[in-house]
């Protein structure tokens, strides 16, 4: 119902973002809802029980001269249960971009706690210029080379020195 309603909306012009908490927990409902198939996915998963959610998820969209349709999911991995590795797995590439927390940083109270060599955007040369990218494409190796909480501690203590992006990607060009 949710959905239809901001496909309309979308429709009308307006620009609409459903935030889903989580596709994970929507794709096991439907696995418990939906008559079997006789096909079983590795992790007790029903291939039929992943569809909705799908259409769900691929029902995101930019209408030119009209709305446009955000839906932005969170899923769950790392939980030791087969079904969420699968139903991660099948979401896993669907999405123009991730963005992954570490247990660990936030553990010791380093917020946010993002796994900056996991997260990122699918096309980012079409949101940066090629300098830009290029200092990018240097941060994320001195993050992966230092490793996942002091690189990430580094960035977060260079980020808070500087006003704005720019002048966080002039400095880390100053000091390469």
């Amino acid at each position: 119902m949710a959905l239809e309603r901001s496909k309309r909306l979308v429709e009308g012009g307006r620009d609409v973002v459903i935030l889903l908490d989580s596709i994970t927990r929507l794709a096991r409902a439907y696995n418990l809802a939906v008559p079997p198939s006789g096909r079983t996915l590795s992790g007790g998963i029903d291939p039929i029980a992943l569809y909705p959610p799908k259409r769900f998820f691929g029902a995101a969209r930019n209408i030119e001269g009209g709305g446009s349709l955000t839906i932005i999911a969170t899923c769950l991995v790392d939980t030791g249960s087969r079904m969420d590795d699968v139903i991660y797995e099948e979401f896993k590439g669907t999405g123009n971009m991730e963005l992954h927390l570490d247990r660990k940083l936030a553990e010791r109270r380093i917020y946010p706690a993002i796994d900056i060599q996991r997260s990122g955007t699918r096309r980012e040369d079409l949101l940066l210029d090629e300098n830009a990218l290029r200092q990018v494409i240097t941060m994320r190796r001195m993050v992966s080379m230092l490793g996942g909480t002091e690189g990430t501690e580094l960035l977060l203590g260079r980020l808070a020195k500087t006003q704005n992006n720019l002048e966080f990607l002039v400095t880390l060009t100053r000091d390469v």
